[in-house]
């Protein structure tokens, strides 16, 4: 399943033309997320590719992300995955609250792939006692080399971005 991600209103980005991404659940506990960046790459802030690990505040800079919330209850898992393969898991027991470290979350595979005018990350993670229907929010965080964030998702709440927000959890996988 195929999405494009909107530009947040009040964000401007130069680098960044198109972000599309490819969704595929194979099994009821399996995600694989393609980002697609379409622009001039080169005008984009990405840091190098490391060893993979868990790291806090990636979403600080450019940062990949996925909001998973099962259709019964408040809960919800993010995922942010950074293009030096670094990654982070938390659960949230409702909005913005209970959040804790999700340790029960392995690490996720991450593959970063760039040329000129495109860049791709894709991530494949398990998560068991995944609900048979799931609401996914999906974002990205872009830094531009001259410091300038933009923040894309499937939807935008009214006002400041907040990737959090019930208006970004826009679309439904079963």
């Amino acid at each position: 399943m195929r999405q494009t991600l909107r530009l947040h209103p009040d964000s401007l980005c130069a680098a960044a033309t198109k972000i599309e991404l490819e969704i595929a659940r194979p099994r009821s506990n399996s995600l694989i997320l393609s980002y697609v960046v379409s622009g001039k790459i080169g005008d984009l802030l990405m840091p190098p590719v490391a060893a993979a690990a868990r790291a806090d505040e990636l979403w600080q800079h450019t940062c990949f992300e996925a909001f998973v919330r099962p259709s019964a209850g408040p809960g919800y898992y993010e995922f942010n995955f950074s293009p030096s393969t670094q990654w982070a898991a938390y659960q949230f027991s409702g909005y913005r609250s209970g959040m804790r470290v999700a340790t029960e979350i392995g690490a996720p595979r991450i593959e970063v792939r760039s040329s000129g005018e495109s860049y791709t990350l894709q991530a494949a993670l398990e998560v068991d006692g995944l609900s048979s229907s799931l609401h996914l929010g999906l974002s990205v965080v872009l830094e531009e080399t001259n410091g300038r964030k933009s923040y894309w998702a499937l939807a935008h709440p009214p006002g400041k971005p907040n990737f959090h927000h019930a208006d970004c959890f826009a679309l439904e996988l079963s």
